[in-house]
């Protein structure tokens, strides 16, 4: 007799697999993958005296977002609501469209977190986090030996 390790998602998954080998292609490229489940990218940029995140949200505008900063957490997130309705003679079509996600950051230690500040650009969102003057790393410098 052998034991078999339980796993809750394998029947989740065993379906995501039974259609990526039925369709040769991922659900995303099967519904769209405007309806696929995404969470925007980030990259996170060390300089001597902050760290800049940069979220990849491209199609959003500044006033789509939240960023706040509670109990040494940063959390960002955005909703966009999109209606359109067309009446073209005797009939009517309607389409909604949501768009949401929502990133938290755990703050180091050494973060200003009240002076926290954000601007969106070009489909980017650019938050920095100021570092305290005791976490400020210096640059290396030599010591010439006498």
């Amino acid at each position: 007799m052998s034991l078999i390790k339980y796993d809750p998602f394998a029947p989740v998954r065993s379906l995501t697999n039974l259609v990526d080998e039925f369709f040769n292609r991922g659900i995303g490229e099967l519904i769209g993958y405007d309806h696929a489940f995404s969470v925007p990218s980030v990259n996170v940029v060390e300089k001597p005296d902050s760290f800049m995140l940069e979220v990849a949200a491209p199609g959003l505008e500044k006033g789509d977002f939240k960023v706040s900063v509670e109990n040494g957490c940063l959390n960002i997130s955005a909703h966009k609501e999109k209606k359109e309705e067309v009446k073209e003679g005797r009939y009517t079509r309607r389409e909604f469209n949501y768009t949401s996600f929502q990133r938290s950051f755990n703050l180091p230690e050494g973060v200003k977190p009240e002076e926290v500040q954000a601007a969106y650009e070009n489909g980017i969102l650019k938050v920095t986090l100021p570092k305290k003057e005791v976490a400020r790393v210096e640059d290396a410098r030599v010591i010439e030996i006498q």
